[in-house]
């Protein structure tokens, strides 16, 4: 593939890329050492693990807490807003930007992944990738075991059924469930 751009620049791009350029495993493997760091922390130690996170991430929010195990592909793609809870074994593969707003609940083990694969067999044995980005808005709960797909956003106060897959971009203000995850009722106003 012809193009003059580093493989982090197509990455950052959403164009196809090789995942195992050497500056991208450096990248990598320094997040890495970063969540190997923080995953170590106990619940003791609030100020170490807040230090972690504000290394690692593009951004994180005051009152923001992530709770051990954590995964991610570099952590700089991601900026987390205020307010936020992710529970146990929240896995964000940041290859594309994910935003998280203000406020949202994360249940335990969920995954927000942003890589994509080639569907031609070739490419993909060639171990080119992409990525599309991820956007939840303020205020979401995902519940526990969501998985949200590449390119997908979510809308403000939106509640994801545990368990759903999210395939594409679900309004504010609804519950969606499911695999496809479907909307199934507006919340217009409530409280």
């Amino acid at each position: 593939m012809d193009d003059p751009r580093s493989m982090r620049e197509r990455m950052l791009a959403g164009a196809l890329y090789i995942a195992d350029d050497p500056e991208l495993a450096e990248r990598s493997a320094a997040a890495l050492d970063l969540v190997a760091a923080y995953n170590a922390t106990s619940v003791r130690q609030g100020p170490l693990r807040r230090q972690l996170l504000e290394q690692l991430l593009g951004a994180v929010g005051e009152g923001t807490e992530i709770r051990p195990p954590f995964s991610v592909d570099y952590g700089s793609h991601i900026r987390i807003g205020a307010r936020c809870f992710a529970n146990f074994g929240l896995v964000a593969l940041d290859v594309a930007a994910i935003t998280i707003g203000d406020d949202v609940q994360i249940g335990p083990n969920v995954q927000l992944l942003t890589p994509t694969h080639p569907l031609a067999p070739e490419p993909r044995r060639q171990k080119w990738e992409a990525a599309a980005p991820i956007v939840i808005g303020d205020n979401v709960w995902l519940g526990g075991g969501v998985i949200v797909l590449p390119g997908v956003t979510i809308g403000a106060n939106t509640v994801v059924g545990a368990g759903a897959v999210v395939t594409r971009d679900l309004p504010a203000d609804v519950v969606a469930v499911g695999n496809p995850a479907r909307v199934v009722r507006s919340l217009d106003g409530e409280a």
